[in-house]
Order: structure tokens, then C-alpha cells, then sequence
């Protein structure tokens, strides 16, 4: 549900404090978690900035269709050293399933991905060019209520120049892990399945998915950074995949099916950029 914009949030609505901050180098890839981040109007520098490509389709390979991949969880991505603004990006370690160590300046990098996946890939970096339309991807739906499409595989477009899938950052807020973990109490709901960029701390009293109310405002961030949330952020299978010591779950999706229309937490734009730090507080502009 939207809130009219020409109304200000509930009080309760936006407050708190970042309580952590990921960057996600490689799309689907497991990311890294960071005690500060440059915001810039693409988001946290060097996130999503690099892609798996599936070489006979062209399109890009990931965790939203796992029955063509397996699982991108079990690979981990990280710079290997803090990536700048207007700077060249470092390059990125990854640590496959068998535990190999691999960086995306080696020339074999898309033989050792491909042999891993099982699968002829490439390693692409977004460039921002100008191009008129974006990357395709696929997006597996699994049988399910709630959800736009059901037992089927489509295709949707990410933003020209990006591999986002529709914004440059996500948020989410404790109070809405509480209240799924409330409506699911047999399911493990933990930060690292749904993939945010800023996870916002929210007191006690604040409860339900307040994010919700948050759309169509600006958020402050610490003394410099700002957004403006532009929507809920729609959940995918990826959300049930096994993740760690996390196990496949699919009650995971169906309790945010079933109690917020399939959505857990928001996207926004940066409209100024600055950086982030853990503990920043978390306010209405």
C-alpha cells in the first residue's frame, strides 16, 4: 500500500538507526558486509557493478532462476580492497563452492565460473555507457499464491547500464523482519535472504512493515545522504534458497505473499550522495 504523498509518515513511520550496511559486488553472488559506504546516484560504490552472463542467450545468469543454476549462494564475492568513487574499481575476489579463490583480473576467470557452473559464462561489468535498453534476465515463479505468475520461467529487463534489477538501493527495516517472523514463526527470517543494502534498526513500538509508509518521501541518512524511496521492493524465489546454515524454504516467500503482496522492504533513488556509516541516524528529510 502507497501513502499519499502530500502527506507526511505516521511518526512512528521513519526513525531508527543503520544497524548494517552490504554491498553485493557480483549480482547473485553472496556480498560483504561494511562498517561505511559511499553513496553515489548508482547506490553503495561498487555494488551489483559486476555479472555472470550466460554466453549462448546473452542474458544474465543468477539466483532468480535456480533451476538453471543451482545456487549462487554458495559463491562469495568481495573487492579486495575498499572501492572509491571516481576512481577504477579494485578487483573482486571470489571464493567458489569448493572453496577455490579466484579475482576477476584473471584471464581464466570465465573458464573457471563456467567450469563451476557447468555452464558457458562470461564476466561483465556495467558501464553505465548510455545504452538505451538494459541487460535481460530470467526469473523463475514458483507455484504460489500471491505471486504475479505461477510454475513459470520470464524474462525482465534491468536498467540500462546497471545490473540492478529495478533500483539503485534497498532498505529494510527490523521491524518488518519481526513481523514476518511473527506471522511464520517456523521459518528463519534473517537479513542475508533478502540481500538490502542498508538494514534500518527501528525501536521496539514500531511494528508491522513500516517501509510501506515510507514510499514517495525522503529518507536522511546520517548528515548526508538522501533518499527518496519510489517503491516496495517485490520478493522472488531467491528469498527461499538455502543460504548457509539457512535451509530451502518456501513458507519464507508464501508469509510475505500471503500478509504484504509478495513485498519485503523498499527501493530508492539517491538524490544526495555522501557516506554512510553504521549507527548513522534514520529520519524524514
Amino acid at each position: 500500500m502507497q501513502a499519499d504523498p502530500s502527506q507526511p509518515p505516521p511518526a512512528q513511520a521513519v526513525g531508527g538507526s543503520v544497524a548494517a550496511l552490504w554491498r553485493y559486488p557480483v549480482k547473485s553472488m553472496m556480498g560483504e558486509e561494511l562498517n561505511a559506504a559511499e553513496v553515489t546516484e548508482r547506490g553503495l560504490v561498487g555494488d551489483r557493478q559486476f555479472a555472470v552472463v550466460d554466453t549462448s542467450t546473452g542474458k544474465v545468469a543468477g539466483a532468480k532462476n535456480p533451476r538453471k543454476w543451482g545456487n549462487f549462494f554458495d559463491f562469495r564475492a568481495a573487492y579486495v580492497e575498499p572501492p572509491t568513487s571516481g576512481s577504477k574499481l579494485p578487483a573482486v575476489r571470489l571464493t567458489l563452492p569448493d572453496g577455490t579463490v579466484v579475482t576477476s583480473d584473471q584471464p581464466d576467470l570465465p573458464q573457471v565460473l563456467s567450469d563451476a557452473l557447468g555452464r558457458e559464462v562470461g564476466f561483465a561489468e556495467a558501464r553505465q555507457n548510455g545504452e538505451s535498453s538494459g541487460a535481460q534476465a530470467e526469473e523463475y515463479w514458483p507455484d504460489m499464491d500471491g505471486l504475479d505468475f505461477r510454475d513459470t520461467v520470464t524474462d525482465f529487463e534491468l536498467p540500462a547500464g546497471t545490473f540492478f534489477d529495478l533500483a539503485v538501493v534497498h532498505l529494510l527495516t527490523t521491524a518488518t523482519i519481526d513481523r514476518l517472523r511473527a506471522l511464520y514463526p517456523e521459518g528463519r527470517f534473517e537479513v542475508r535472504r533478502f540481500r538490502p543494502n542498508i538494514v534500518v534498526a527501528t525501536a521496539p513500538e514500531v511494528q508491522g512493515f513500516v517501509e510501506n509508509d515510507w514510499i514517495d518521501h525522503t529518507i536522511a541518512i546520517g548528515d548526508e545522504v538522501r533518499l527518496r524511496v519510489t517503491g516496495p521492493c517485490p520478493r522472488c524465489v531467491m528469498i527461499t534458497l538455502p543460504q548457509g546454515d539457512l535451509p530451502k524454504d518456501a513458507g519464507i516467500l508464501r508469509a510475505a505473499a500471503q500478509n504484504n503482496q509478495a513485498n519485503v522492504g523498499v527501493y530508492a533513488d539517491v538524490i544526495a550522495n555522501g557516506t554512510i556509516r553504521r549507527g548513522d541516524p534514520v529520519t524524514l528529510a
